[in-house]
């Protein structure tokens, strides 16, 4: 299994090396490894005032071609590994796309999470209440899911931003710990338990709100 493992490993490294040489085919693949992960990402933080204006699909586009032209520089000095390096392009895309459409109307730079001397836009309660209904409730009508969606959204306003952004990590966005761990600059451990106690917190929010818990029962 550990050969393997290395193994993997190492075809990876020879499909980023080959990609900073100007290999098209090469990030192509490499890219096609990750998008659907990357789409996610870009959904999950997209300002909801975008919503609709916007296509991920376009913001992904963009961000192919940053990581085209950063790719050499990536295999030169940085010390992440290629996922959380490739989802650190990206939303360095997105926030340029949220300048680019909103201007002024950015009016909290607190919403941005400053990781890798750069920064992405945080996973807001909005787009987090829609995947937590998405995903755990079967609510039918759209009155009492729009209801239930306001509840969820002022409840998880109420929790500590730490704690929103690392359930959004290994939750919704689906890193592994230690992808989680790099992006937030912890040890794996401290990441773990970092977790750990956001998803108990969740937990006591999604029981306090009336009817939530017996829809998931469902």
């Amino acid at each position: 299994m550990g050969y393997v493992m290395g193994s993997e490993h190492e075809d990876m490294q020879l499909l980023v090396q080959k990609a900073a040489e100007g290999d098209e085919a090469a990030l192509a693949e490499l890219f096609g490894k990750y998008r659907s992960k990357l789409r996610q990402i870009i959904r999950l933080r997209l300002d909801r005032r975008l919503q609709g204006r916007v296509d991920p699909s376009d913001v992904l586009q963009e961000a192919y071609l940053d990581v085209a032209r950063q790719l050499p520089n990536y295999l030169n000095q940085s010390t992440f590994s290629f996922f959380v390096w490739l989802r650190m392009v990206t939303g360095q895309r997105l926030m340029r796309v949220h300048r680019e459409h909103l201007g002024a109307a950015m009016r909290d730079a607190g919403r941005e999470v400053s990781i890798h001397r750069g920064a992405m836009p945080q996973a807001n309660s909005v787009s987090l209440a829609a995947q937590l209904l998405g995903r755990f409730t079967s609510v039918s009508q759209v009155v009492a899911r729009t209801e239930m969606q306001v509840q969820l959204q002022e409840a998880l306003n109420g929790m500590d931003a730490n704690d929103r952004e690392i359930i959004a990590l290994r939750h919704f966005e689906e890193l592994s710990n230690s992808e989680a761990a790099e992006v937030l600059e912890l040890s794996k451990a401290a990441a773990s338990n970092r977790y750990v106690r956001a998803l108990a917190r969740l937990q006591s929010i999604l029981e306090s709100i009336p009817g939530f818990m017996d829809h998931t029962k469902r």
